[in-house]
């Protein structure tokens, strides 16, 4: 099965201000800077009965497409989780999806390893229909072939990071949304509360990192955002999230200053090198 790491990585997506959910949500994807971007993974916070001692690995995801013609996510995500008794165990996640530029279709799959040997994978099409009544869903090829219902308000991954950047523009503290990406086999989406922080300083007062291509990031807005991810259905007030994602997210949709927080453990991921990739090209628009 896939780990929870796997899961959270997978992510890497009500107002509470007054403002209505129309007015922030973004029906088409914002236009991303595509890019590559390296994350080196070590061992953040512990508990004495968290089991794991270390951990230890690297992130490479890269981002490519355009505004017009939708966005292509890569990921390989890879740890070494070293338990009490000093064994390793070797997690690698690779995942690629596709969504296109209205948000209405997502297509995904994802491949899971542990210890050099497949644990799980999935494959689909996630799809908005046309009518009166909407309807999303999804269908499955791996692991089984499947059809699944979504509910309506479901955000895909680049739309909700789209969404998420224009909340915090208009200044938005707190955004609440259903989210599916295709993860735990394709049939399961999580109920998401994303807690936006002050804006980050820009220009000469900025302070980004001192990775690889850092210099890149000077001038763009970013803010401090942790999402905390439910089990869809319940009721989040009461419950302990299934874990938090924070990250300090660039408006270009570069992250960095990653902590996948599990409850009884933590993880860090702190970006090492950032290129920014040629955006694809839009059909030229027909003035006749």
């Amino acid at each position: 099965m896939i780990t929870r790491d796997g899961y959270a990585a997978l992510a890497l997506i009500t107002l509470a201000t007054g403002a209505t959910a129309q007015s922030a949500r973004a029906s088409d994807i914002s236009s991303f800077a595509p890019h590559r971007a390296v994350y080196e993974l070590t061992m953040g916070d512990s508990n004495a009965g968290s089991g794991v001692t270390g951990v230890s690995g690297r992130m490479v995801y890269e981002l490519n497409g355009s505004g017009c013609s939708g966005y292509t996510q890569n990921m390989r995500f890879v740890t070494i989780m070293t338990n009490q008794d000093g064994a390793d165990t070797v997690s690698d996640l690779r995942n690629s999806s596709w969504e296109e530029a209205d948000a209405k279709k997502l297509t995904f799959s994802s491949t899971q390893y542990q210890n050099d040997q497949l644990a799980d994978s999935s494959q689909g099409d996630a799809l908005r229909s046309k009518g009166a009544t909407p309807v999303v869903g999804v269908d499955l090829v791996k692991p089984a072939k499947k059809r699944v219902s979504l509910p309506t308000d479901i955000y895909f991954p680049m739309q909700h990071a789209s969404t998420l950047v224009q909340a915090a523009k208009s200044g938005v503290k707190m955004f609440t949304a259903n989210l599916y990406d295709g993860s735990e086999k394709g049939e399961k989406y999580y109920l998401t509360n994303t807690i936006i922080g002050p804006k980050f300083k820009t220009g000469v007062a900025a302070s980004v990192g001192s990775f690889k291509g850092a210099d890149k990031l000077a001038t763009v807005d970013s803010w401090p955002m942790t999402i905390s991810y439910f089990d869809a259905g319940k009721d989040h007030e009461d419950l302990t999230p299934s874990y938090e994602l924070s990250f300090r997210y660039f408006e270009n949709g570069v992250t960095s200053d990653l902590k996948i927080d599990y409850g009884e453990f933590s993880i860090k991921g702190e970006l090492k090198e950032l290129t920014l990739l040629e955006p694809a090209k839009c059909p030229a628009k027909d003035t006749h």
